[in-house]
């Protein structure tokens, strides 16, 4: 197994142990939020419940693609089956996407109805301060256990948690209006959080498509292997660096100019010392060189 494969599968074993912790939290944070919701008549408590379900599924899918992911390449799927989380990606954004457009409308029918909007029970205020604190803590764990394993894609899920707790906040605001007489602040809430979801779904939709689709890795990123490759022994020059993404990875090709006077197995060890450098320090799975003398 190769360092760069070994490196994945590490973080992909600590990701998986992070997000078990946020799917359990979150499953009892979903029952919490909607039977208190439905309880204190709450559209904005139910809605933030639906917006939390959306991220326990979010965990649980990448949960079981991430498993089929690290199956080995096979005569089917030759680079390995990276891809699956992408594709189940744009299965769960076009379904968010849904969601959120369905508690947008239905949010909006309601406040059509002025006359028949009621006040929310004081409990419905107590669940979404004690949900806000929960989510505030799951984002603390989150992100330390991403800064000790070093992982961007963690980080970034960490993250991702924090902004979570923003719509408790949105929430816990649109109930104290609608307690203090302002009743369509609940309504208004709920509208808000389906606007978090169909941004959510948007998100997934879009960066699965471009995964899916070939798109380059980013800048940096690709810079980062050129300096790589250009720091090898023997090296002279590289061009036509591609880069394609697959799941959370990097599959990358290059042309490597050495030496004309060079033999065959010289240049052949140049280019093994420059793709294995490069797998080694960077997202690359694996990287195919193409040696050119000059």
């Amino acid at each position: 197994m190769s360092d760069s494969l070994s490196n994945y599968v590490r973080k992909r074993k600590i990701a998986n142990k992070s997000t078990w912790t946020s799917v359990v939290v979150n499953f009892f944070l979903v029952i919490f939020q909607i039977v208190i919701g439905f309880f204190s008549k709450s559209s904005g408590l139910i809605a933030d419940g639906f917006h939390t379900l959306a991220d326990m599924l979010s965990d649980l899918i990448v949960l079981i693609t991430s498993k089929k992911s690290l199956n080995p390449p096979d005569d089917d799927h030759n680079y390995g089956h990276y891809r699956y989380e992408n594709a189940v990606g744009l299965f769960l954004g076009v379904l968010l996407l849904f969601v959120g457009g369905a508690m947008i409308w239905s949010a909006g029918k309601q406040l059509e109805n002025s006359d028949q909007i009621v006040a929310v029970h004081v409990m419905a205020l107590y669940a979404s301060i004690i949900c806000l604190v929960v989510k505030e803590l799951l984002f603390r764990y989150l992100l330390n256990i991403a800064k000790r394993a070093k992982s961007s894609l963690l980080i970034a899920n960490a993250w991702h948690a924090r902004s979570d707790a923003a719509s408790s906040l949105v929430v816990a605001i649109g109930i104290i209006f609608n307690l203090l007489g302002f009743h369509s602040f609940d309504l208004i809430a709920a509208i808000i959080v389906g606007v978090m979801i169909l941004k959510m779904g948007w998100t997934f939709s879009h960066e699965a498509i471009q995964a899916l689709t070939d798109k380059a890795a980013d800048t940096d990123e690709v810079a980062k292997i050129k300096k790589i490759i250009l720091e090898t022994p023997g090296v002279i020059n590289v061009h036509d660096l591609r880069t394609r993404k697959v799941g959370d990875s990097i599959i990358a090709d290059v042309h490597i100019e050495v030496k004309g006077t060079l033999t065959v197995a010289e240049g052949h060890e140049i280019a093994v010392e420059a793709r294995n450098r490069v797998m080694r320090s960077s997202r690359v799975l694996n990287l195919m060189t193409h040696i050119d003398p000059v």
